[in-house]
């Protein structure tokens, strides 16, 4: 089955306000960020996304919280985003932080069928005994928190220990950035990209792909394919315009520094390129 189509607009027609969206990447590396632009000109809203993080101020998620469009986020990491903490604390935005790990296993859980699993991780803290602040009510106190999980002690080669009881995140749709995809929806990441996409394309019912690169059913290596076509329903090729990609945030060195540096470097130095 062919299941390119041409346009973003046509990639996301699907999602309805209202959604769990179930997003890929990691900070902004390896973002479907033309998909994310579509949903925000759709004028789609009330949505609880399902990512990592939640992009920065003007870029990935950040655009769609910007404006107001997402109702609550589960992540686990937000600290690059000075809007997303004004929404939080104002009462604007409810917020569910789970463990980085535990949030990849909730998502790969979804997509495996698999409802529920027990971890370590968070035993003996407000992950397992609730009381997290989910909500605030916009003048410090908390409108909703997190209640508290279900643990259980197993026999273990340590003896015994205590697990909490997880919940997988089943997501109505998902969207993700790959390097290269077919036309059935076979998909390959590159590198660091290779993070929570994967995991969102198994999470989601729904699943939209936006790729660098196009090529037809059998010109990708089965044993390199990282995401089976299966788990895809819709593919976008981006174009150059739109595979542009961004650094988090960019660390140099003072250019005095560089300059000291090389000449320091003597006449040893060959070529001396910084």
């Amino acid at each position: 089955m062919d299941k390119v189509v041409r346009t973003a607009a046509e990639a996301v027609a699907e999602v309805r306000s209202g959604s769990t969206l179930g997003v890929g990447g990691f900070g902004i590396c390896g973002i479907p960020n033309t998909l994310i632009k579509a949903v925000l000109d759709a004028g789609i809203d009330d949505l609880e996304v399902v990512s990592n993080n939640c992009g920065v101020d003007d870029w990935g998620l950040g655009i769609l919280l910007a404006n107001q469009r997402i109702r609550r986020m589960v992540a686990s990491y937000v600290g690059e985003n000075k809007e997303f903490a004004r929404q939080y604390l104002q009462g604007e935005l409810e917020v569910e932080l789970t463990p980085q790990g535990t949030l990849a296993e909730r998502l790969r859980a979804a997509g495996s069928g698999i409802p529920a699993f027990f971890t370590a991780t968070g035993v003996g803290t407000q992950i397992a005994d609730g009381g997290l602040p989910w909500r605030y009510d916009g003048q410090g106190g908390i409108a909703v928190q997190s209640p508290a999980k279900e643990t259980r002690t197993f026999d273990t080669a340590e003896g015994e220990k205590t697990y909490v009881l997880e919940r997988a995140l089943v997501c109505d749709f998902g969207l993700v950035h790959a390097w290269k995809g077919d036309r059935h929806g076979n998909l390959i990441y590159r590198s660091s990209a290779q993070n929570f996409n994967p995991l969102v394309a198994m999470a989601g019912r729904f699943t939209v792909a936006e790729v660098e690169e196009l090529v037809e059913p059998g010109e990708l290596d089965p044993a390199e394919i990282h995401t089976p076509g299966v788990y895809v329903h819709r593919v976008l090729q981006l174009t150059a315009e739109q595979n542009t990609k961004r650094i988090e945030r960019l660390t140099v060195r003072p250019r005095a520094a560089v300059d000291q540096d090389s000449a320091g470097a003597g006449s040893e130095s060959v070529g001396g390129a910084v």
